[in-house]
């Protein structure tokens, strides 16, 4: 198939496209479960990396908040084999922050891949939630 040339047609195109990516996981501390993790799409990424963020302080600047990450990407990703249902929810953090973490970090490593969130990612969204300004003025 030739790339279409007008916007309308890439348009269409990006639409019908499935571009998730999905993989089986098989996590032996877990009684050797099953699961379908599937990638992120932008905004459960935007959700996902706001919910990282916390205002503090009295001018409520916005710092990074990593209590918690691996099970809440995990809470975001994790589906049944099938892919019809997700497994958990927010309400499952307290108790699933408290199961391995060995078993926790296996999701996290392929949720993180295949939603593309990079370490150097993660590093980004501290420096700028940190409030460090660049000097935008345009004066030299």
């Amino acid at each position: 198939m030739t790339n279409p040339t007008t916007a309308a047609a890439l348009r269409e195109l990006i639409k019908g496209t499935s571009d998730i990516q999905e993989e089986l996981v098989t996590i032996p501390e877990w009684k050797s479960a099953e699961f379908l993790v599937r990638g992120l799409s932008g905004h459960e990424r935007d959700r996902f990396e706001s919910s990282m963020l916390k205002k503090t302080g009295s001018k409520g600047k916005p710092e990074i908040e990593m209590t918690d990450i691996r099970a809440k990407l995990v809470i975001e990703t994790t589906w049944t084999p099938d892919g019809k249902e997700k497994v958990f929810s927010l309400g499952d953090k307290d108790w699933l922050t408290g199961k391995s973490s060995r078993a926790l970090q296996r999701i996290f490593e392929v949720a993180q891949r295949l939603s593309g969130i990079t370490d150097e990612d993660v590093e980004e969204l501290a420096k700028n939630s940190l409030g460090e300004e660049s000097d935008d003025s345009g004066s030299s």
